[in-house]
């Protein structure tokens, strides 16, 4: 069997670990784009996860991140056989995370709440999770990053994370993560990190263009919903919700892209491989490379 006992890396490494030992050949014939995308025939070895930060809810989703420096991407191993067989969340393994990390892998969380919930293609159990998560985070991710023995916060946290791991699974991400998956591979940035500074700015963008096309898309409510969830006034607005999130990022000291290295050079290229990325297709609403365009400048 495998353990895997850290954060979404080490849970991802764990996931292609277990997979490969079952299944013949390496790595290549398995990973999608750069590699031949072959399918798994073959269960995992038993695998057992066991997060240590609340973010990236790897220990139930069904696919591996694989980094490929050379080529300069983030790519994915998929598979319903990748899924750990035993996830055991216990909040008091994120008890020592520093702020900064609490702050960036938490965020990562609440997109991952937000992103199924206006997707294209949500489900009524992925819509529970959300509804759940959302306030969650909301009322504790800042206590987290003030007080790391806070039990309440740190236990929300870990719930939220799980969540949000069960809605993306089984629902759809958007272009937070369309975007952040050439980012990731470019940059020499954490997951969490990009995902935080994105999550407001596309917020925007998709409402701007929701609004602009006039589509009949309950992605627009569910963006009143979120700002409520949020903020806990009934009367909030889709604005509402993303004034508060900036308010939050700038509390938790979020930085710029910029500060990592992404310079205007490298827009044109993300943007052509966030068009082609999976999360990409489960927006809410098609953005066109202008739209996409004016989120990195924000972001910067």
């Amino acid at each position: 069997m495998v353990i895997g006992l850290g954060g979404g890396s080490t849970m991802d490494t764990g996931k292609a670990v277990s997979v490969l030992l079952a299944n013949p050949g390496d790595l290549f014939d398995y990973l999608e784009i750069v590699g031949a995308g072959h399918a798994f025939n073959k269960p995992s070895v038993p695998y057992l996860a066991i997060p240590t930060t609340a973010g990236t809810g790897s220990e139930v989703t069904r696919n591996a991140v694989i980094a490929v420096p050379d080529q300069l991407l983030k790519v994915s191993l998929r598979s319903p056989l990748m899924l750990p067989r035993i996830a055991v969340i216990d909040p008091e393994l994120t008890y020592s995370l520093p702020p900064d990390i609490t702050a960036q892998t938490g965020l990562d969380a609440l997109t991952q709440l937000i992103e199924p919930f206006v997707c294209n293609a949500p489900t009524p159990i992925t819509d529970s999770v959300c509804r759940d998560g959302i306030p969650r985070i909301a009322r504790s991710l800042l206590a987290a990053c003030k007080n790391g023995q806070d039990k309440d916060a740190r236990e929300n946290m870990s719930l939220a994370s799980l969540f949000g791991g069960i809605a993306l699974a089984n629902a759809r991400l958007g272009a937070v993560h369309g975007l952040a998956s050439p980012l990731g591979g470019m940059l020499p940035v954490p997951h969490g990190a990009i995902c935080a500074r994105l999550l407001p700015i596309v917020m925007n963008a998709n409402i701007n263009a929701l609004r602009n096309l006039q589509m009949d898309s309950q992605a627009l409510d569910r963006y009143g919903e979120i700002a409520q969830l949020l903020t806990g006034d009934a009367s909030a607005t889709p604005e509402d919700g993303i004034e508060w999130i900036r308010k939050l990022c700038h509390g938790v000291k979020i930085r710029p892209l910029a500060e990592f290295g992404l310079k205007t050079s490298l827009f044109p290229e993300i943007v052509s491989q966030a068009q082609k990325a999976s999360s990409m297709k489960g927006n809410p609403v098609s953005l066109t490379d202008n739209e996409l365009l004016e989120i990195l400048e924000n972001a910067v």
